[in-house]
This record gives C-alpha cells, structure tokens and sequence, in this order.
C-alpha cells in the first residue's frame, strides 16, 4: 500500500497539468480573439520570460509573486522602460488567466515592486518616448515636391502620406486597406471604408473621409498603379526597383516598407536640426509622426479634445494628452491668469 501511495499523490498534479495544457491549447485556437501586434507581443514576453526563468532556477507558469517581483526589477536594471515593464507584467498575468491559473500580480509583493519601479522612473527623470511629429505644413512641402513627379514611388508615397495625415490611422490600419474600402462621394471625394481598428472591433467599422487634395493624390496613385480594377488588392503595396507596381491580395506592405516612407520622406524635407533622442530612437519620423502631427495641429487650430479623441480612435483622454502636452503646456489656466494681469497692471500704469 505504502508503494501505490506516490503514485496517488502525483495524480492531481498530472490532472492538473493537462488541464493548464488544454486551456492554453484552446487559448491559442482563439488567438484571433486578440490583435496581431497584442499576441507577437505576448509571444517576445514569452520568449524572454522564460528564458529568465531558466537561466535562474525559476517557474515560469505559474510564476510565483517573488519570482514575477524579481523579473520585473531585472527588466528595470536592464534598461528597460517603465511603459514596458508594465507590459511584460499585463501579458503575463493575460497568460495565466488563460491558463486558468492565478496571476501573480495581484500578490501585494509585485504591486509594491511595479510601484517602486514607477517611482525610480519617475524621480531618475523617465521621459515618455514620442514620435517626432509629421505636420500639415511638411505633408505641403512633400506635395509640392513629390505631385509632380513620375515616379510610382512618389505617388505611392505621397498618398500613403496624405492618408496617414488625414485619416490618422494606425501604420497596421492603412496597411490593411483595400480597393475595395472604397467609395465616393457626390464631389468625388474619397470615402474609406476602414473595417476595425485597435479600439474599434465592431460590425460596420468607422468611415473617414479625404479632403479633395488627398482623394486626389490616391486617385493619381491607384491609376498609376494599375490596381483600379482591382478590388480585393492593397492600396498600398511594393514598387519594383523597375518602377512597377507589385499587387499584393494576401500580403500587406510591411512595416519596415512602410518606416522606409517616412524615413524617405525626411530625408527629402527633414529638418536640419539636432533632434535629441528619446529612449535611444524618434530621431526621424517613424510610422507614428503623421498621427502626433495631425493630433498636435487639431489641438493647435483649437479642436475639443473629444472631437480629436473621435478622429484618432482613442478611448482614454490621458494617451491624446500625452501627444498635445507640450502644445498646451502654454495655454494652461494659472498662466492665462498670469499674463492678463500683467496686461492688466501695465494698462493701469
């Protein structure tokens, strides 16, 4: 009897193994239920977790509250950022209720730990990265360069920019387009049909319109391009070094093909001015600028910021705030009250 007893003891272990195996398996089955940029994230934590586990003698899944506490600190000695940390701890804790297992943020031990991580950020001078800002008045100038041009690239480029500007998509969102998205107006302006978005899943999509300059530039892209006819094919996709269009139905551009645009873009008209790189990057436009740039130059011109938040598809004020902060950092109530009564005062005198 005294032999059988182990093998008794090992069962509800076994059982319970094979139940963490099927939910992950039906976890995985289910992945479309998640974005593609949401689940290549949760597979680099993944990657780089277990790796840490290990290397040091240390359970993976489940992962114990001491050892989630001690991955993050290592990620913040390692250099990584605050916003990044915060990641690897959701992703984490997203893994192990899918798994059917207790997360182990919520222990006491690792809120202390993601709060002194914060802390230390915050008092060593941590600063948000931001894209370097693509403007209306540097989509002008590329216009003014690029609309004449009889380079497919150009036209391609200089439409991929105007949309990016104007609809303030996500680069993941414009990839996805397709001839087919769209539609006209009576005035013939472009109507984009976009089917989903990162906050926006829902039967019917959202609708963005083009200016007639923009319907314009991707009218003259699309004819070019000979992808008219083409309903199911990308808007946007690679040009031979031979100045064709290469149609894509199963492909999008991709995204380093897309950073290349922008990249392009400012070495044609980019500022001749040192930018200080934030976080070792966003020293040129990257595939974010044209959405800090529209967003900056509607807060600019005096847009609500719920009219803005409409635009760019954001559901929380403070991610909108952290792009138009430097704008209205000038603009705030104790220095209006400030100014007008210096006005005041030399007006009295």
């Amino acid at each position: 009897m005294g032999k059988l007893t182990p093998t008794h003891q090992t069962l509800p272990a076994i059982q319970a193994e094979e139940d963490v195996l099927a939910r992950l398996k039906e976890f995985v089955q289910d992945k479309e239920a998640f974005s593609p940029n949401t689940w290549r994230q949760l597979m680099s934590v993944m990657r780089i977790c277990h790796k840490w586990s290990a290397e040091n003698g240390r359970s993976f899944l489940p992962m114990l509250p001491d050892d989630l506490r001690d991955y993050l600190n290592w990620l913040q000695e390692n250099g990584r950022a605050s916003s990044t940390i915060a990641t690897h701890g959701s992703l984490i804790s997203m893994l192990h209720r899918n798994a059917g297992l207790t997360p182990p943020n919520i222990s006491p031990l690792v809120f202390r730990a993601v709060k002194k991580i914060n802390r230390v950020a915050v008092v060593t001078g941590e600063r948000t990265g931001q894209a370097v800002p693509f403007r209306l008045e540097d989509l002008l100038k590329l216009d003014a360069l690029w609309s004449d041009s009889i380079s497919l690239r150009h036209k391609r480029d200089l439409a991929f920019l105007h949309l990016a500007y104007s609809t303030l998509l996500r680069i993941s969102e414009l990839a996805r387009l397709r001839v087919r998205d769209i539609s006209r107006a009576p005035d013939g302006r472009i109507i984009l049909n976009v089917s989903y978005t990162k906050t926006i899943v829902q039967t019917g999509g959202l609708i963005k319109s083009l200016s007639s300059q923009s319907s314009r530039r991707l009218s003259e892209w699309l004819s070019a391009s000979g992808m008219s006819p083409e309903p199911d094919a990308f808007l946007f996709c690679p040009v031979h070094r031979s100045g064709s269009a290469t149609l894509s139905i199963t492909r999008p551009l991709s995204t380093p093909a897309i950073e290349f645009i922008f990249t392009q873009a400012w070495r044609t008209i980019g500022t001749a001015e040192t930018i200080t790189p934030n976080k070792g990057r966003y020293m040129t436009w990257t595939g974010h600028s044209a959405r800090v740039g529209a967003a900056q130059d509607m807060a600019g011109r005096g847009y609500a910021v719920a009219q803005i938040m409409q635009e760019g598809t954001w559901k929380k004020p403070e991610t909108l705030m952290r792009y138009i902060r430097n704008l209205q950092a000038h603009e705030g109530a104790m220095t209006d009250l400030m100014e007008k009564s210096l006005i005041n005062q030399k007006n009295n005198n």
